[in-house]
């Protein structure tokens, strides 16, 4: 097609953010790094490399993620413990946050919910900032590694990969068959792993993640939590994933309770409460 005369004009509009966030309730960050002083560890699951497992975090409680052997990535989905109809909503915590989340950026559910499930209140890769390729840490854009996408690019079917693990742990957990699981299962927070977009061809891309033993990503539960983790069988990811040749980790979950008292002035978020009769 030509180019029409005006498309330098076209191109210099000013672009318009979709979601001010200036309106949503702020997180007392204040708060939640007292109540986290004296918290103490009432459980913790090693997830395996190359497999899933889950853990749950009751409204108030911390939910840390470390890196423990080596560099790992983790697909990481949430669900209400108490209603799997609720579970977290990856594009429209994008949509209020950007492309990665850190410390201070809520994981929200999805609808009719939509109301905070986590809050992010520590992260020790925040430094890493947004590199020169546009990568940054803690994705909300990537949707895990599954066996429909790897069977159309390369045929065969890979059943370590992310998608497989999370529905064989959520199957596990909540004893649903494989296929009610399945259809449970839902894009990710990518834990550790670098992405971003190519310049060029705007390709999604992965990079060897900067993610080193001893490194956590710390979340509050807003309410009470399922969380199911898969340790991706691309390891780092800096080379390939849903593979049995990429050198991989296996992760930690703990689970923290705060001193008695430390969270009086905090109230579990109510679910939005939209009117779901759309104005009929």
């Amino acid at each position: 097609m030509t180019e029409p005369t005006d498309a330098a004009a076209r191109r210099a509009i000013e672009p318009v953010i979709c979601y001010p966030t200036e309106t949503l309730p702020v997180p007392d960050l204040a708060l939640y790094q007292r109540a986290h002083h004296d918290a103490v560890k009432t459980g913790e699951i090693v997830v395996p490399s190359r497999e899933a497992a889950t853990i749950e975090v009751p409204a108030g409680h911390f939910l840390k993620i470390s890196s423990i052997e080596g560099p790992q990535v983790g697909d990481l989905n949430l669900f209400n413990a108490k209603n799997l109809d609720e579970r977290f909503y990856s594009g429209k915590t994008r949509a209020l946050h950007g492309t990665h989340v850190t410390t201070g950026h809520r994981l929200w559910s999805c609808f009719p919910f939509l109301r905070p499930m986590a809050t992010v209140v520590a992260d020790t890769l925040s430094w890493y900032g947004i590199d020169e390729f546009g990568g940054s840490v803690h994705d909300v854009i990537g949707t895990r590694c599954d066996p429909y996408t790897g069977n159309l690019l390369s045929g065969g079917h890979y059943h370590h990969c992310c998608h497989s693990n999370l529905t064989r742990a959520l199957s596990d957990a909540r004893a649903l068959s494989l296929e009610e699981a399945e259809a449970r299962v839902h894009d990710v927070l990518n834990v550790f792993m670098c992405t971003g977009f190519t310049r060029d061809t705007r390709q999604y891309f992965m990079k060897a993640s900067p993610v080193r033993p001893g490194d956590y990503l710390e979340l509050f539960a807003e309410i009470d939590l399922l969380a199911v983790m898969s340790a991706c069988p691309g390891g780092d990811c800096g080379a390939v994933h849903s593979s049995d040749t990429a050198t991989c980790h296996p992760m930690l979950m703990e689970v923290l309770k705060p001193a008695e008292g430390t969270l009086d002035t905090w109230y579990p978020p109510a679910a939005n409460g939209y009117d779901r009769t759309h104005g009929r």
